[in-house]
């Protein structure tokens, strides 16, 4: 029997399908013990986060008393760690061509109905100009997995050509990065090109599960994918997001897995996972979500997003436009710190006025503008955020963690927050925006905590009116 270890680097011991197995069951058992769910609440509480076993237990239990009450905590960790900021950015997607078989994705080698296309570098340059044009200053590089359309080189060269548009006040100042699993000489390339995070969705935890939905391609190889974290980080990658794609298989043994991977790169690094994103199997060219019999309603997802935000309270949680507003409404209360916004999931959508549909990775759901989804978010009393400071200041890996988890980041997040929102509203924002905007900004100032910070944000403030850009803290 393979042993249960956090601390090794071999996948099929950190995520240890007997330990999974052993967890469901102990939660199982355990649902309805509400001494003992009291008791995780009360650990919970704490602010340090739970093993995948106590979350699994609170996952279960269906008492409608006590999932209020996880619903209340996780929106409270949620404000100590993340305030009511939410960062904003893109996915931009370079290139469709892939070798792997997988079944979920429209994308796979065999899907002979979608038209093939990877991004030329003057393509790239188009496509960040209209990005910058809507206002953003994140974006999240996409490539299918093909050695010889979409070498590292290529990506590399990409990101080079990103970084390097300064189209009239707009500027890519993060570029992360969702590749395939790749060897530790190229994450050391990707390290070198400045890039944010390393982003990898495992989409399926459960081994066998993972081997059918990955017939053929490099990604057919578990061990490797799983692995690619610990690759990434040696390679010396500090920031790494990862995720499940929801719907694939059991929710239940997905969760459990999530978090093992993020206690797992804990334990060896000293570093969970900077992200964890939250996608669900959504209709594309040739997949049909009603395939995979796992899929989740609202409220199950509701309450995942709450169990891992109580979980892993530190991590970033993303969620993307696969999702209608009315669910990201109520899943951003629950713990999402990080969204989309006007994104299209085509290669070379944003250069066209029409939406293209024809290179699809997913459907989107939530259609809107950036404009629209800013102007959504103020009405809300959140703040969007483009800021994109840490990075640039070295708050990355475990200084970033240090800060986060000691509260102190709020120090910086905050004004960093209201100084992008200000050059958003200057430079791109409808007048309706731009009027709340500008009173939400006012009202925050208020909520900073240090009367220095707060004088150095109002004369901020002014100058980026009068035209300067790129404050930070």
């Amino acid at each position: 029997m393979i042993k249960y270890d956090p601390k090794s680097l071999k996948a099929e011991e950190f995520i240890n399908d007997e330990e999974i197995k052993e967890t469901l069951e102990y939660a199982d058992k355990n649902k309805d013990n509400i001494e003992l769910v009291d008791s995780i609440l009360e650990k919970a509480k704490l602010n340090k986060g739970l093993s995948h076993r106590e979350a699994s237990v609170l996952l279960a239990c269906d008492n409608k008393e006590k999932v209020k009450e996880m619903y209340d905590l996780a929106e409270k960790i949620k404000k100590d760690f993340y305030g009511n900021r939410i960062v904003m950015f893109a996915p931009l997607y370079l290139s469709n061509y892939c070798v792997n078989g997988c079944r979920y994705c429209p994308y796979h080698s065999v899907n002979k109905n979608i038209p093939r296309k990877k991004l030329t570098q003057e393509e790239v340059r188009k496509e960040v100009i209209a990005l910058q044009d809507m206002g953003h200053k994140r974006l999240a590089i996409e490539a299918g997995e093909d050695p010889v359309n979409n070498p590292i080189e290529y990506i590399l060269d990409c990101i080079k050509t990103i970084y390097s548009i300064k189209h009239k006040n707009g500027a890519i100042r993060r570029v992360n990065v969702n590749i395939a699993a790749t060897t530790v000489e190229n994450y050391r390339k990707l390290k070198e090109a400045g890039i944010g995070t390393y982003i990898l969705f495992q989409e399926t935890y459960h081994k066998e599960s993972y081997e059918y939905l990955h017939p053929t391609g490099p990604k057919s190889n578990y061990a490797y994918h799983t692995e690619a974290m610990d690759r990434a980080m040696e390679g010396g990658i500090d920031d790494v997001g990862i995720g499940v794609l929801f719907g694939l298989d059991k929710y239940r043994y997905e969760f459990a897995g999530l978090l093992m991977h993020a206690e797992h790169l804990e334990a060896v690094h000293g570093v969970g996972p900077h992200t964890i994103s939250v996608p669900r199997v959504k209709r594309a060219d040739d997949i049909d979500p009603t395939d995979f019999d796992n899929s989740l309603t609202d409220e199950m997802f509701a309450k995942i997003v709450a169990c891992i935000r109580i979980a892993v309270p530190y991590t970033g949680m993303i969620i993307s436009t696969r999702e209608t507003p009315k669910v990201r409404e109520e899943i951003i209360r629950l713990g999402i710190s990080q969204i989309s916004g006007g994104s299209r999931t085509s290669v070379g959508g944003y250069a066209e006025e029409e939406r293209p549909h024809d290179t699809e990775q997913f459907d989107v759901s939530d259609n809107r503008t950036l404009d629209e989804v800013v102007n959504w978010l103020i009405k809300l009393g959140y703040i969007p955020s483009f800021c994109t400071a840490c990075y640039r200041e070295g708050r990355t890996g475990d200084r970033f963690m240090s800060l986060c988890k000691s509260g102190q980041i709020q120090n910086c997040c905050h004004p960093n927050a209201l100084m992008t929102l200000k050059e958003y509203l200057m430079d791109y924002a409808s007048e309706e925006t731009r009027k709340m905007g500008e009173e939400l900004i006012e009202k925050e100032i208020e909520n900073i905590g240090k009367e220095k910070i707060k004088e150095i944000v109002r004369e901020r403030l002014i100058k980026i009116e009068n035209g300067e850009r790129d404050f930070r803290f």
